[in-house]
């Protein structure tokens, strides 16, 4: 084998993983939001607040982020189901 041959071997060989990490998508992250009360305008305007917030930081809902909200409204055993 050549010196040049080798070379060139090598350097492909060398950028070949920096070239698969790049196509990787970009993950998606889920936050669940678990509310004790009933779903009420002051718990959406909670909710409205972290998205916009969350937003702020670069994190989009749809693209890299999830978000699922569960209202219990008083049920403590509804809680308990939403946790497990």
């Amino acid at each position: 084998m050549r010196r040049r041959e080798f070379i060139m071997l090598l350097g492909s060989g060398a950028t070949w993983p920096l070239a698969a990490r790049a196509e990787q998508p970009e993950r998606k992250r889920l936050v669940a939001i678990l509310m004790l009360t009933a779903d009420d305008a002051d718990g959406q305007a909670r909710i409205t607040a972290l998205r916009e917030g969350l937003e702020k930081l670069g994190w989009m809902e749809g693209r890299n982020l999830g978000i699922d909200t569960r209202w219990a409204a008083g049920d403590a055993e509804r809680m308990r189901t939403y946790v497990t």
